[in-house]
């Protein structure tokens, strides 16, 4: 039967209010009601043939509770004179939410709404766009909105979220709902209170004003010569904030960046040099080392797309960053060890050289075989003690 039924009356309201805009008119005091819904009824022949079924039918609909349902007369040959539902109508919003037993949530919602208008009415347009988000968000919303008011008060506060003093709200509270927490930031605050270029929940911190946890780089140095604390061993692993090492300017020529960390501890003693440990996608924790910039660089990393990628992504920093041990000849001498890249990037990589891009290509285009991936930590160890003996 193709009539319609009264729980699909209720399920076009119901969509209604998964959609949000019940609920998001009333943050709006915007009103569509009366509501009329799509109500399909029988046939001439219908009624003709299955004159019970229909009379069952309209009684189902002329039953309902919350709904108006308006009738159509009719006069048929054989039954006479009789009414039909014709149209059906809800009248308005608590009609609405009653029907599809929503009251308690609409309850809900209005006090929100109140407590909103009352305490920051700029939050109100948040409301209206993710009025179920709110509910969701109903046990706690008191606590986002004291935090809302802590930060207009303290604007770029400079401070670590552990140093926010809020009664009921925690560090873990806030780093929990940063993602909602920014959304309302964004209503509220003026622009100058707000670093644009800072964008995603992590760096939350950043973006408005909070200290962040201080990038750290960890290094050793390869001459025992050129330790920093006791001359003549390069077991020293140090690690420093970024801003200190940015001002450490040690006395080498050289400088190799690894992604390994065994590959960093088992890095061989090299005279002038240091080794970094490197940190994947992501090298804004080398960008204010300026003496960088005056010593000779080398990346070493897998070799497969990634890798590359990665190489390409650095010297976007140090556009003079040498590859090491990223070549064809070290691929093809470890075949026997590579491995299998899951996903592949195929993006161009204009910061190749003409030798990395050949072989990049190689990759990227399965041309040697399906998604090769030779991890740095498979080449052997004298191969690596000759390729620095050559350097």
């Amino acid at each position: 039967m193709s009539w319609t039924t009264p729980d699909e009356l209720r399920a076009q309201v119901n969509r209604l209010w998964e959609r949000g805009e019940l609920l998001g008119n009333l943050a709006l005091e915007s009103s569509s009601f009366p509501k009329r819904l799509v109500l399909k009824g029988p046939t001439s022949m219908e009624i003709a043939e299955r004159f019970d079924e229909v009379r069952e039918w309209s009684g189902s609909l002329r039953g309902m509770p919350h709904c108006r349902v308006e009738m159509r007369e009719f006069r048929h040959r054989v039954f006479g004179a009789n009414a039909l539902p014709n149209e059906a109508w809800v009248d308005s919003f608590d009609e609405a939410v009653a029907l599809i037993g929503k009251q308690r949530d609409a309850a809900r919602f209005a006090a929100l709404l109140s407590m909103t208008n009352a305490r920051e009415p700029r939050l109100v347009p948040w409301l209206a766009r993710k009025p179920l988000r709110a509910l969701e968000l109903a046990g706690i919303w008191e606590r986002m909105l004291d935090v809302c008011a802590w930060i207009e008060r303290h604007p770029r506060p400079n401070v670590y979220l552990r140093q926010i003093d809020i009664a009921d709200v925690h560090t873990k509270f806030i780093e929990s709902q940063r993602s909602v927490l920014a959304e309302l930031f964004e209503l509220i605050l003026p622009g100058e209170a707000v670093d644009a270029e800072r964008s995603g929940s992590s760096q939350f911190s950043l973006r408005y004003g909070f200290r962040d946890k201080p990038l750290r780089i960890r290094f050793r140095m390869l001459d025992a010569s050129k330790a920093l604390f006791q001359p003549g061993t390069t077991e020293q692993d140090i690690t420093l904030d970024a801003v200190s090492f940015a001002r450490l300017d040690p006395d080498v020529s050289r400088v190799f960046i690894t992604e390994n960390e065994v590959n960093f501890l088992a890095f061989p003693a090299v005279a002038d040099s240091m080794v970094v440990f490197g940190a994947g996608y992501g090298f804004e924790m080398l960008a204010g080392a300026s003496w960088l910039v005056e010593r000779r660089v080398f990346y070493w990393g897998d070799i497969d797309t990634h890798g590359f990628a990665i190489l390409d992504q650095l010297r976007g920093l140090l556009g003079h960053v040498e590859s090491f041990l990223m070549d064809r000849e070290t691929l093809m001498a470890f075949a026997s060890l590579w491995d299998r890249e899951e996903k592949q990037t195929v993006r161009d990589l204009p910061r190749l050289t003409q030798a990395e891009r050949a072989l990049y290509d190689d990759l990227r285009d399965n041309r040697l075989r399906a998604n090769i991936r030779l991890e740095q930590e498979r080449v052997g160890f004298g191969w690596v003690e000759r390729a620095l003996g050559r350097g």
